[in-house]
């Protein structure tokens, strides 16, 4: 019941959008359908369902860790939306009330589906839902972030509907049929047709690495990510590459139950230190601070595939990576969306001062550049210590410098980049009309911050719990 209610609330709830015209009241269906969100998540979380066989719709520990992310960020976001688009009467907010809720319910169909093929339309699903968030602005800019975003996105959900074309060829059924339930290709596992599943987990890592943003395949993150409203960015960071992260976790999975995981490990390691390379060297000379967190993503997307290809400690340290990431772009996002209102500019060039003109967003945006670069005491220190210290016990000592050596640089540009906009004379001219600090602009990525310190010095017992079972599905374990 709680299943289908994670589907079908959000989604009535985005039809709801759409039907009604009262443009300043419409946005307070975000926070009322991802309450409920929230609320059956929580369920869940408390209650693991057990496994349903054969179901096209069962949420394991894997997805239960997607589903906890996506709702904790949803609702956050949901709550600081309702003052954001009340302020925004300039802009009809219909279609992005919409599309947001049915990005949740499509996002809570990748989580729950037991069924390739359907994971990938629910994929397919989200990518299309985000869209008119990025065009929210509807000028130049942001229409061609959004064709990018398109033609990127389109193709990278072709090769990865080829590379589950090619999975269902690996495992034909026993009338001569094929089979995509994930639960049958784990049981066929050791009969599955090697050539055709190496050649479906290459296509739909590039597929789904693509929206996930992994070098050399991000090439639409900054654009989207500098285009789109703080709300969706915090969405495209934390659901949709969590959305496409599954993806790969999924074709993993059936490769560690034909007994090729060996093949996979050097495919995603090297990905995850091109993903790292690109973003120091880009993030070290960004001048645009809401392109910079685009650049930020993708060095987390590396470390998660990273932490994949580690395997052992290294997958729950890449989940547990997964958790903060959410909630250091969530903060993040939230708190430049801030800075960029009062100031009208994202450039490091224009915006100093910050502390002085928005000083309770500009500490959130200094806290948030501190922890998303893995400062203790925050909750991705521990995370990306946790991964150094799995590939060391691995034996990759390269591949250990080679990280460390990253994200010193990265710590370099994300933290230089942040005291620049925060510190300094402030323009003359003054903060624009009704973009100050407020309380709802505020609460929720402070709320994001605090989220991460307590993560920094204590996982609770239950989030510990989850994110071994998901991580047992991997074969590795904390």
């Amino acid at each position: 019941m709680e299943l289908w209610g994670l589907i079908i609330v959000p989604f009535l709830a985005a039809l709801a959008a759409l039907a009604w015209d009262d443009g300043r009241r419409r946005p307070w269906l975000l926070p009322a359908a991802a309450g409920v969100h929230a609320l059956l998540t929580l369920r869940l979380l408390i209650d693991p369902p057990l496994p349903s066989p054969g179901a096209w719709l069962s949420v394991d520990a894997l997805g239960l860790v997607l589903l906890g992310v996506s709702s904790a960020l949803f609702l956050g976001c949901s709550i600081y939306g309702v003052e954001y688009l009340r302020r925004r009467q300039d802009r009809d907010n219909r279609l992005f009330t919409a599309c947001y809720l049915f990005m949740l319910s499509a996002a809570s169909v990748v989580a729950a589906s037991r069924h390739l093929g359907l994971m990938w339309v629910a994929m397919e699903a989200t990518t299309l839902s985000v869209a008119p968030l990025i065009n929210f602005k509807q000028n130049d800019r942001s229409l061609e972030a959004t064709w990018k975003y398109l033609i990127m996105g389109g193709t990278g959900i072709g090769l990865a509907l080829l590379g589950t074309y090619f999975l269902a060829l690996a495992a034909p059924g026993a009338e001569g049929g094929y089979d995509l339930y994930l639960d049958d290709l784990l049981a066929l596992g050791p009969t599955l047709s090697v050539p055709w599943l190496k050649g479906a987990f290459i296509f739909m890592l590039v597929g789904y690495g693509l929206k996930m943003g992994l070098a050399p395949l991000h090439s639409w993150k900054p654009d989207a990510y500098g285009e789109a409203p703080g709300i969706a960015g915090a969405a495209l960071a934390g659901v949709l590459t969590g959305c496409a992260f599954l993806g790969v976790l999924r074709v993993y999975q059936v490769c560690l139950a034909a007994g090729q995981q060996a093949f996979t490990k050097d495919l995603l390691i090297v990905m995850g230190l091109l993903s790292l390379a690109t973003a120091a060297v880009f993030m070290v000379s960004q001048r645009d601070f809401k392109r910079l967190l685009a650049y930020s993503s993708v060095e987390h997307m590396g470390l998660l595939v990273l932490g994949l290809g580690i395997g052992g400690a290294g997958l729950f340290a890449a989940l547990l990576h997964f958790v903060n990431n959410g909630l250091g772009k969530g903060l993040l996002f939230l708190a430049a969306g801030n800075i960029h209102r009062a100031y009208g500019d994202k450039t490091l060039d224009r915006v100093h001062g910050a502390l002085r003109r928005v000083p309770v967003s500009a500490t959130l945006f200094l806290i948030g550049a501190f922890a998303i670069t893995g400062s203790p005491p925050f909750g991705l220190f521990l995370s990306e210590f946790m991964l150094l210290k799995a590939i060391v016990a691995a034996g990759r000592w390269g591949v250990a410098l080679a990280v460390a050596g990253f994200l010193g640089v990265i710590f370099i540009g994300m933290v230089g980049s942040a005291l620049s906009v925060a510190q300094g004379a402030p323009p003359e001219q003054p903060v624009r009309p009704g973009h100050g600090d407020s309380i709802l602009s505020t609460a929720v990525p402070g709320a994001f911050a605090v989220a991460l310190l307590i993560l920094g010095l204590y996982i609770p017992a239950w989030l510990t719990a989850r994110l071994s079972a998901a991580a047992a599905l991997l074969g590795g374990a904390p």
